[in-house]
């Protein structure tokens, strides 16, 4: 019996030495190379970042980017049309909305070197050439634009234990075939075991049959196969079960394993992903890629408690979006995520009504805006749709609807007490008027040309170039004492992400302070206002910068959080 004892004692140290060796991976990173084929929107980025976040959840860092083969330097100048929300990180750059599904799913700070297009690749191999860095070869794709790549994929690889890299677009796509290539090559340049791939597929239902078909992942995965890069590993997005024959046949054609392909269904909230890939084996399937074993355990329980929060609310609200962009939501999508997120820290479902400015720029707002428990007013640029903006600020305030403003959503405010509290019937904003190419606003809203960036002060003219030319990135700020955002924050010191090129101007503070509309938030120096609110109104805060880039569904942001309970405060009002 003693005998059995030390045997089986024996048994679990081994396994607690095992996992525990798992755990520690050597000082250099795995890599795995998320890829897409047969049509677009199928979930690359929600994929990796859940992924991300399993293998957190088994006790290994993290770090996702994504490589985009668009020949804009970055998403900057692109219109929220065309590509949705910009997505803004603590150093500043101006990168693709996926990087926020990493942020909101790892909680892992995104940074100017995790995301890349073709038009910066190229940008850099050209600023080189001219440089003579090159010694006057001839400059082609392969091996200058390809290596330029390869060097982007190994910043910082020897920070975390995994790093995991979306390829934008689809396979075969034209100008994703650099990228491509270069992730072939630096897979061969890798030691074997060190990158693996995963491609993200579509298995259409046709219901006149009754049949998923294969055929267009085998396809897929033959145009991938075509240009060298094999998959290890099939995530396969599908409204129906997958049959064990299709897997087996997927298997098969695509020359993976049975264990390796991995269903996608739809779901409720894209925050059961985690628990859903879980389920499908996604994560240990990664980790058989990579030939670790035993595997670590995962701890899942911060999204078991999210999907409590989801299925089990308490009750309901509903919040009205008032901007210029409502016909694409993702043109929203941080703010829209981060109302989900405030909802879940109320235990409350968070019902959003896209309300598109314009409808009564020249018209009442009132029936438009009844009914809602409250009125959230987001960034923008351009004069389309301010008017309609400012009358929501004016509704919200006279109604005493809680009401939060973000960036532009803030300056509107401001122009609106401007106007009808302390009687500057002309106030607008200085970026009307240079649209216009006339004076017909007193400015109090102004294009600022210089401020501090860390010890740099930082010039800029309104004939720069766009891109890149705002205050971008994570800016300090000091709250007043006693203010209600003091209160939310539950500290006067913060840190928030900022992207404009036009401020409130502090001429008019006394002015607008004597109206109630107080100042509660300012740059260090004293220079720069940050957050406004109105002192006789139950929740009314509008804020210079971008609060929602930084919550996530396990970690809400303060502002949001207690915007979503005052909004529950004015539903029972009703």
């Amino acid at each position: 019996m003693l005998r059995l004892y030390a045997t089986v004692w024996a048994w679990v140290l081994a396994y607690d030495w095992a996992e525990q060796t798992a755990r520690e991976l050597p000082k250099m990173a795995r890599f795995i190379f998320i890829t897409g084929g047969v049509v677009s929107s199928l979930g690359k980025g929600l994929a990796s970042a859940a992924l991300g976040s399993l293998l957190q959840a088994r006790g290994y860092s993290v770090r996702l980017r994504k490589l985009d083969p668009y020949l804009n330097v970055d998403p900057g100048t692109m219109s929220p049309f065309e590509h949705g929300e910009v997505f803004i990180t603590d150093d500043g750059a101006e990168t693709d909305l996926d990087l926020g599904h990493y942020e909101r799913f790892t909680g892992v700070p995104a940074r100017m070197t995790d995301s890349v297009s073709s038009g910066r690749i190229y940008s850099n191999v050209l600023e080189r050439e001219r440089r003579g860095d090159y010694l006057g070869k001839t400059i082609q794709v392969v091996p200058h634009v390809t290596n330029e790549i390869k060097d982007f994929i190994s910043i910082g690889e020897d920070e975390v234990d995994f790093m995991l890299c979306e390829i934008g677009g689809t396979v075969g796509d034209i100008e994703g075939l650099p990228f491509f290539e270069a992730i072939r090559q630096f897979s061969h340049d890798k030691p074997r075991g060190q990158c693996i791939f995963m491609h993200l597929t579509l298995l259409p239902y046709l219901a006149a049959s009754g049949e998923l078909k294969t055929k267009p992942t085998q396809h897929s995965v033959k145009e991938l196969q075509s240009i060298g890069i094999a998959p290890d590993i099939l995530v396969c997005r599908s409204e129906q079960p997958i049959p064990e024959k299709e897997r087996e046949k997927i298997a098969l054609f695509c020359n993976v394993r049975k264990e390796a392909v991995v269903a996608a269904y739809d779901l409720k909230s894209i925050y059961e992903a985690p628990l859903a890939y879980h389920r499908e084996g996604l994560d240990q399937a990664v980790l058989d890629a990579f030939g670790i074993a035993p595997a670590p355990r995962p701890d899942l329980s911060k999204w078991d408690d999210v999907a409590d929060r989801i299925y089990n609310a308490d009750g309901e609200v509903n919040i009205a979006i008032v901007g210029k962009y409502t016909q694409l939501e993702d043109a929203y999508k941080s703010v829209k995520e981060a109302l989900t997120h405030g909802g879940l820290a109320n235990k409350v479902k968070v019902n959003v009504k896209w309300v598109d400015s314009e409808v009564f720029d020249n018209g009442d707002a009132a029936p438009y805006l009844e009914g809602f428990h409250a009125i959230l007013v987001p960034g923008g640029f351009g004069e389309r749709g301010t008017e309609g903006k400012i009358k929501a600020a004016q509704f919200a305030r006279e109604r005493k609807v809680p009401y939060l403003g973000i960036c532009l959503g803030m300056q509107m405010a401001v122009i609106e007490a401007a106007r009808n509290a302390a009687g500057l019937t002309t106030a607008g904003s200085e970026e009307f008027d240079h649209e216009a190419g006339e004076k017909r606003f007193e400015p109090v809203v102004y294009h600022l040309k210089e401020w501090v960036q860390g010890n740099a002060t930082v010039r800029r003219k309104e004939t720069d170039d766009k891109g890149g030319t705002m205050r971008l990135g994570a800016y300090n700020a000091t709250l007043a004492e006693g203010s209600k955002v003091a209160q939310v924050y539950g500290s006067t010191a913060i840190e928030e992400r900022h992207r404009h090129r036009y401020e409130v101007d502090t001429k008019y503070r006394e002015q607008l302070e004597a109206c109630g509309l107080q100042f509660s938030g300012m740059s260090p120096d004293g220079r720069l206002p940050e957050i406004v609110e109105w002192k006789d109104h139950p929740w009314f805060i509008g804020v210079q910068f971008h609060p929602e880039l930084k919550s996530k569904p396990f970690d809400p942001h303060p502002l949001f959080k207690d915007f979503v309970r005052a909004a529950v405060e004015a539903s029972r009002l009703v």
